[in-house]
């Protein structure tokens, strides 16, 4: 059975940085009503997925990663 918030993605998509990290690897899906989703790549067919961010939090998570404001203190 397939999480709900899965449904209607158009595709999903490996995060860039996730390589072989023993499992460890999310994708990325963007939903028909412009909201992201978010699912683990070894348990995609049961879920969880995390969704309904918009593109704009989104966008602004990513960012925040790349420039290391999210990292450990």
């Amino acid at each position: 059975m397939r999480n709900a918030l899965d449904q209607g993605a158009r595709s999903w998509r490996k995060a860039s940085c996730s390589g072989d990290q023993n499992g460890a690897c999310i994708e990325v899906g963007i939903r028909p009503d412009g909201a992201v989703s978010v699912r683990d790549t070894k348990d995609y067919k049961l879920g969880p997925v995390l969704g309904g961010f918009t593109l704009e939090s989104w966008s602004s998570f990513v960012a925040g990663v790349k420039n290391g404001d999210l990292a450990d203190h």
